[in-house]
């Protein structure tokens, strides 16, 4: 069997243990796959273990969060089905900690708070709408942001969000700050980035251990891409 072309230790490959494989995603990779056909995360992981575990048949890998697909940073797989309920448990209660950095055009105004909206989805477009009251059947999403200061020509904000709602971040810091995102056309920044991403990375996250119950903290290395290297000098 050739070894897959993927992933190497330390660098997309943050951690892995007989429960979890912690992966740092490059943009433009989905997770999940959708009716794209595109191979998704999930598939080349199986791959990737199948290799390593010399595994005659398919390997178990478990989704049990997303990122969206322009986005870049952690992504946590399940390799056993306890781990896999576990961490379902765990997203759904909020119990996992996530961090994310954030690229914007203009620094926000306040340079760091709290922002409360209720969204709703439009399957259709694959947009979601932000609203600052209760509204119909839109979904009550929180975030925490601190602006951690100018990176070049851009501002690097650190957001921390409380749920996990479909394009959360994407449109609470567009709608709630007018800050959209650098290259996310999508939510309103009027350009996009060369490789199509958005400059939005899931940074960190920390958790207790679905099954060793160990307190763990993940971080991903930012992409080595052009738009993120002045935001290098904050690590």
């Amino acid at each position: 069997m050739n070894r897959p072309n993927l992933w190497s230790e330390r660098k997309e490959i943050l951690f892995e243990d007989n429960h979890l494989l912690v992966i740092n995603k490059p943009a433009g990779l989905l997770v999940q796959g959708d009716a794209t056909g595109d191979e998704p995360l999930s598939a080349k992981a199986e791959e990737y273990l199948r290799f390593k575990y010399k595994k005659p048949g398919a390997a178990f890998v478990g989704v049990a969060h997303r990122i969206d697909r322009p986005v870049s940073g952690i992504v946590i797989l399940a390799k056993t089905s306890k781990a896999l309920s576990r961490l379902n448990e765990m997203f759904r209660d909020n119990k996992i900690h996530k961090t994310y950095w954030a690229l914007t055009g203009k620094c926000p105004e306040p340079t760091s708070g709290h922002l409360t909206h209720w969204l709703v989805k439009d399957p259709i477009r694959n947009t979601t709408k932000a609203y600052p009251e209760r509204h119909g059947q839109g979904l009550k999403s929180d975030l925490d942001f601190q602006v951690l200061g100018q990176a070049g020509n851009r501002w690097l904000i650190q957001v921390n969000p409380i749920t996990g709602r479909p394009h959360q971040i994407r449109v609470q810091l567009s709608t709630g700050l007018g800050t959209p995102i650098v290259g996310d056309v999508k939510y309103g920044f009027l350009s996009p980035l060369p490789d199509v991403s958005i400059a939005l990375h899931a940074r960190q996250l920390q958790l207790q251990h679905p099954v060793t119950k160990e307190e763990m903290v993940f971080v991903a290395p930012l992409p080595e891409m052009p738009h993120w290297e002045a935001a290098q000098a904050y690590y």
